[in-house]
């Protein structure tokens, strides 16, 4: 299939199943990481874990900036016929992003043991914290490439090639997350290696693909420096970036509310939560960075017939998926949680309740990140940014802070969902207001 084709709902469905597989598998060899962690070190170190994970992924915000939006520049570029000037802009982007990880690696470093105090940790988690920081931020150069390449091998019009890559990840990490901490008790040091050495492998196979000649629209080539189109990306990829780090940010506020209401079971059973919420979110991010491409391709062609039809396929699309997510998180919910604590009652409960709660703001989320990923699809990273700044942050934060006052711990368990219904309204305004600009309604 090619960007420029009619998608029909199954054609639709066709083209993002190896990217909503290649989320959910990615999505799910994290939890690999996380169920050894906690059954094979302790629900001390699973903590840990989960309170230095929000830090390192502020720091890998920057691949998915350039991922989504340089792939929605080189989409529109490839859309207006020059070819040539798209494996430019693709060139540059790589490039830079390999000189930004490498110092950010170095701060990473520096930084890391001040970072863990500053979130929470204890004595008894500093340790692990560190161990696990450090040796994650050394693969920091592969794990931003990786997330960019994700976009990237999409735009070439090889979803099924990223799905391959992503098994070949997935399957290494569970190697060696069973070598390193089963049978040569490596701790967390051998998860966060087992990690990274997964990461490098996402990064080498399509690093190698693309500096080779290829059948697809784009390759490697000399580039040279371009202000104009890196600061085109970055505002394009100015909401998938905010997105990364309002979580991140959210995920240290809620960490630090679970020490103060409940303590580290708190962070445990929010860890829990995350892992599993990868999954389902999983699903929807998979769905929109699929079509990302194809939207960027059509409004680039100006083809607002087809852009209309991607619009009102993809709404019917999630209504019918976010109502699925939403029954089958409720109805495995105590089986997700026994997954990683079924060696303590009292945190199973509570992790149970937890994700039940939580999972009603699966009916919603879709269609806010869909929203946000189709406005980048646009080349309108503002919009784009707005949308995600409110959901992932703002509501969320406001909502954390204020909701536990008023029910108390439940509150944090809900707070996603009305922040939700709040980006929601702002979505669905921002669609009507756009829709003679873009002619997409």
């Amino acid at each position: 299939m090619e960007l420029s084709d009619h998608f029909t709902y199954k054609k639709l469905i066709r083209f993002t199943i190896p990217t909503i597989v290649m989320m959910i598998f990615t999505s799910i060899y994290g939890i690999v990481d996380g169920i050894f962690v906690s059954n094979q070190v302790g629900a001390d170190a699973f903590a840990s874990v989960n309170l230095i994970m929000p830090a390192l992924m502020i720091l890998g915000t920057i691949g998915f900036m350039i991922g989504t939006g340089g792939s929605a520049l080189v989409s529109k570029t490839i859309g207006e016929g020059d070819k040539k000037k798209a494996n430019e802009y693709f060139s540059m982007l790589v490039y830079l992003l390999v000189i930004i990880g490498l110092v950010l690696t170095i701060i990473g470093i520096v930084i890391i043991k001040p970072a863990s105090r500053l979130l929470g940790a204890d004595d008894n988690m500093l340790k692990d914290c560190v161990t696990y920081g450090t040796t994650i931020i050394l693969f920091l150069v592969p794990f931003v490439l990786q997330n960019c390449f994700q976009s990237f091998i999409i735009v070439a019009g090889k979803p099924t090639f990223g799905l391959f890559v992503s098994i070949i990840m997935g399957l290494t990490n569970m190697f060696l997350d069973f070598l390193f901490m089963y049978v040569f008790k490596m701790g967390v040091f051998g998860a966060a290696l087992a990690t990274g050495i997964s990461q490098s492998i996402g990064c080498i196979v399509p690093l190698a693909y693309f500096i080779n000649k290829n059948n697809t629209s784009i390759r490697l080539v000399k580039a040279k420096f371009d202000g104009k189109a890196i600061l085109q990306s970055c505002i394009n990829g100015s909401s998938e970036m905010l997105t990364n780090l309002s979580m991140s940010l959210v995920n240290m506020l809620y960490n630090i509310q679970l020490m103060k209401y409940i303590g580290s079971n708190g962070v445990v059973a929010y860890g829990i939560i995350m892992y599993v919420g990868f999954i389902f979110v999983g699903t929807y991010l998979g769905y929109s960075v699929g079509t990302a491409p194809i939207i960027g391709y059509h409004y680039g062609a100006k083809n607002t017939k087809e852009l209309k039809s991607l619009l009102k396929k993809s709404l019917r699309l999630i209504l019918v998926t976010s109502v699925v997510m939403t029954g089958l998180a409720e109805i495995s919910s105590k089986l997700l949680a026994s997954i990683f604590v079924s060696y303590d009652v009292e945190l199973l409960e509570m992790t149970t309740r937890a994700i039940r709660l939580f999972s009603l703001s699966y009916i919603i989320s879709g269609f806010n990140i869909f929203a946000s990923s189709f406005f980048t699809a646009l080349n309108n990273g503002v919009v784009s940014g707005v949308i995600s700044f409110l959901r992932t942050l703002l509501f969320q934060v406001a909502m954390i802070l204020l909701l536990p006052l008023i029910i108390g711990i439940d509150g944090l368990w809900i707070a996603v969902i009305f922040a939700e219904i709040l980006a929601l309204i702002v979505s669905f305004v921002f669609l009507k207001v756009n829709k003679n600009k873009y002619q997409y309604a």
